[in-house]
């Protein structure tokens, strides 16, 4: 079974949704990847992944990557931010992604940690460099950055240069490690 039909099973399950396949890459010579994403709505995302999960012609197992991206600024963007997912079927060998965009200033997705559990890190990674916000999730804290931090570092309007954050860090040498 090849990603084309994982995306008929789709299309046919949520035609409310126009799901159009895009490549997932184009080339600088016009050519396009044979990988595929497809856009799904915030509010529809569980009910979605529950579907790409569960049904046998899609069986997407496994969540391989959950990331963000900032188009503050990008060309033609009408979105801040994209959160992708990287689906894979172990059972039909094949992949797919899912881009859910958010604005802010409330950027909110729900948590896919009730379908695949290793969503719960790559959440909270999301969560602490972007801000993106999962409901549901069940421990959503920082990891990266201190508790008491109030800006994501990843977003394309974070200074290079910081806020100057590096003088609350706390300097840690060989004895006190």
């Amino acid at each position: 079974m090849a990603t084309s039909d994982a995306i008929r099973a789709l299309q046919e399950r949520f035609p409310e949704l126009n799901l159009e396949p895009r490549p997932l890459v184009t080339y600088a010579d016009g050519r396009a990847s044979d990988q595929l994403w497809v856009r799904v709505p915030a509010q529809r995302l569980v009910e979605v992944c529950r579907f790409l999960r569960d049904d046998p012609r899609t069986r997407f197992e496994q969540l391989c990557d959950l990331t963000c991206i900032d188009y503050l600024n990008f060309p033609g963007a009408a979105d801040r931010f994209g959160v992708i997912y990287a689906l894979l079927s172990l059972t039909h060998n094949h992949r797919l992604w899912l881009k859910v965009f958010v604005n802010d200033p409330d950027p909110t997705v729900p948590s896919v940690t009730g379908l695949w559990r290793g969503a719960e890190w790559p959440e909270r990674e999301v969560y602490d460099m972007f801000g993106i916000r999962f409901t549901g999730h069940p421990d959503l804290r920082r990891i990266l950055m201190p508790q008491n931090f109030t800006a994501y570092p990843l977003r394309k309007d974070y200074p290079l240069t910081g806020r100057g954050e590096r003088e609350d860090f706390e300097v840690v040498t060989r004895d006190s490690a």
